[in-house]
């Protein structure tokens, strides 16, 4: 066929038809991968040369990369093939082909043509994974036909032909699975997907290596290349934990806590460290809580320690039991049926699986401290009673079995020291008056310990309490709050609160009765109202500047009456109850001069008493505010 490229700037007809020889060229198949030798001719260009003409070869292969693959004389229209092609790098190369004739008296027009050398395709390409390894790590409870890993190939050859087309196959297995487990491979075009058949198990191999191949399906040559699969298999807990050894008889003495009674060891299979190997310890048949287990992280003991104090005379020997599993559940598989299609039949279960082994505990009795039946008592008694009153014995008893002691009382706590403990017997009396509005008493109560020390070694303590309610009599007075206060001067009454309390109680106390006493306090001072805690001290306005001293009885509800002196200063005030009741000469004299100049005029205008009086009594308190 003739052969005319769109690459020159004049149609195929034109060129043709332009062309005083015809040079015809066909399209050049080659196959990638000639080994040589070299140069080969590879096309011989077909046309009229008997006229001479000069040729050239122009384009990729030649003078354009890939550079000198081909090649032609001036003088010969062969063309040559002087190294390998590859497909992979141009599936096609467009070369331009020229002829220029040569006459005597000129060149003649020129004929171009395009050439097109197709490069063959040949099976130089294997098909290459991507990666190369592949490393996974799976749990041995993964379930069967779970997916493991994918493995990935390419080929370079051209697509769509069986050079580029490949298989994929586990091609081995390392170690050979038990019969119980068989690694498959699905293959998706170019995907190849690694499952499982059965049961993975740790313990009977911790690895696998697969290697898998792709071969591709080339007619004259088949080419193929392999990748590795490593699976780690994760221990699981596929071996519950089994109690070694003979555990003895453990040992406590009683009172003591957080100590060590025994350990318990244990076995198991798993990997060491993991979920799958420690163990949990649980305690049962332990109602009061006097024990706790934990797990030695190293050694995967389970160590026994005492939580609460023990009592020997409670009992001398404790019983209870000890289950362990481990901190993952226990799992278990197993396969039942092997279709030779599909996936097998295969039973798993995940479940808690405890192991249970009987503990004792033995008590050992040591000396216990006397104990106070009951620890507390408590005694009402009048304030006020005369001293060596009996008020309460208190009993210590020894609870021990293998220790008889003799015990010796002692007094503890008695702050206001009111009372004495017989050493023998535990009795208590008083030693001084005791009184409720002590300080020492609260909410009135007082209250004394007594010490039981025994005679045993070491010698021990035990404690016991009494609380004194103390009964109130009337054995105070009320009292006033202050007895010393001021009042101003004023044409009106004045007034000022005056407030009682009693340290007694109710019936003793208040609300209390006020009673001034005194002839000359009629028309000056008088209390109102003369009940209730705090009342009212009224000042007529009669009374005069300066000292005053009153007498007031005041009596609780059992009209028990007490006198007190009441200290009142009665004086002009400035501000707020400030009085100056010091005056000096010249002020004295103004004062005076004042009156006696105002009662002049006023006599003079003839004005009634009543007025003189009353501004005789403002002019005196000017002058005292003066002052």
């Amino acid at each position: 066929m003739t052969l005319c490229l769109g690459i020159v700037s004049v149609s195929c007809e034109e060129l043709l038809h332009r062309q005083k020889r015809s040079w015809i060229i066909d399209v050049i198949n080659i196959e990638e991968g000639w080994q040589g030798p070299y140069p080969r001719v590879i096309y011989q260009i077909e046309g009229n040369s008997s006229i001479p003409t000069r040729f050239s070869l122009t384009g990729p292969g030649v003078d354009q990369e890939p550079k000198g693959k081909l090649f032609m004389t001036e003088r010969s229209p062969e063309i040559y093939l002087k190294g390998e092609l590859d497909y992979e790098s141009n599936e096609k190369l467009v070369l331009i082909f020229e002829a220029k004739y040569v006459s005597d008296e000129e060149l003649e027009p020129n004929t171009r043509l395009g050439v097109e050398v197709e490069i063959l395709d040949i099976n130089d390409n294997a098909p290459v994974f991507h990666p190369s390894t592949y490393t996974i790590n799976r749990g041995e409870n993964d379930s069967k036909g779970e997916f493991l890993t994918a493995v990935i190939a390419k080929d370079k050859d051209k697509i769509n032909t069986k050079n580029s087309t490949f298989d994929l196959k586990i091609v081995s297995i390392n170690p050979k699975p038990t019969e119980d487990l068989e690694f498959f491979l699905d293959q998706q075009d170019t995907i190849g997907r690694i499952t499982f058949k059965g049961c993975l198990d740790h313990q009977k191999s911790d690895k696998y290596t697969i290697l898998v191949e792709a071969k591709d399906r080339g007619e004259m040559v088949q080419l193929s290349s392999t990748c590795t699969v490593i699976i780690n298999i994760e221990d699981g807990n596929n071996h519950p934990p089994t109690f070694t050894g003979q555990t003895g008889v453990g040992s406590i003495k009683e009172r003591d806590s957080g100590v060590e009674v025994l350990r318990l060891q244990v076995s198991d299979q798993d990997t060491k460290g993991t979920k799958a190997w420690k163990a949990v310890y649980t305690i049962h048949g332990d109602k009061d809580k006097n024990f706790r287990i934990i797990t030695d992280l190293k050694t995967n003991e389970g160590v026994l320690l005492v939580e609460k104090p023990l009592d020997y005379e409670e009992g001398s020997v404790r019983n209870v039991s000890v289950s362990v599993e481990n901190e993952e559940p226990y799992f278990s598989c197993k396969v039942n049926r092997r279709p030779p299609k599909g996936l097998w039949d295969v039973e798993t279960s995940i479940r808690h699986l405890p192991l249970f082994r009987h503990v004792t505990i033995r008590v050992e009795d040591v000396n216990d401290p006397p104990i106070f039946t009951p620890a507390v008592k408590n005694v009402s008694v009048d304030e006020n009673v005369a001293v060596g009153w009996y008020l309460e014995t208190l009993t210590a008893k020894d609870l021990d079995r293998s220790y008889a002691n003799n015990f010796l009382y002692m007094k503890g706590n008695d702050p206001a020291q009111w009372v004495a403990v017989d050493a023998k017997t535990g009795k208590i009396t008083t030693t001084k008056i005791l009184d409720r509005e002590s300080p020492y008493v609260k909410n009135d109560v007082y209250q004394v310990t007594v010490f039981a020390v025994d005679d045993g070694k070491p010698p021990m303590t035990g404690t016991g309490t009494l609380n004194i309610h103390l009964k109130d009599r009337n054995d105070n007075l009320p009292q006033l709050e202050m007895t010393t206060m001021g009042m101003c001067l004023s044409d009106e009454p004045s007034k000022v609160n005056i407030t009682a309390y009693d340290l007694d109680k109710d019936p003793y106390s208040g609300p209390f009765r006020f009673q001034l006493l005194g002839d000359d306090v009629k028309g000056k001072w008088s209390i109102n109202p003369n009940h209730g805690y705090t009342v009212t001290l009224v000042k007529e306005n009669t009374v005069y500047a300066g000292h005053h001293q009153l007498v007031l009885e005041v009596f609780d509800q059992q009209d028990q009456g007490v006198r007190h002196n009441l200290t009142i200063t009665v004086c002009a005030c400035v501000g707020t109850y400030q009085c100056s009741m010091q005056r000096s000469s010249g002020a004295n004299i103004g004062v005076s001069a004042v009156v006696i100049f105002m009662a002049a005029i006023l006599l003079l205008l003839g004005r009634s008493h009543t007025i003189l009086q009353v501004l005789f009594r403002g002019i005196y308190k000017l002058a005292y505010i003066a002052t």
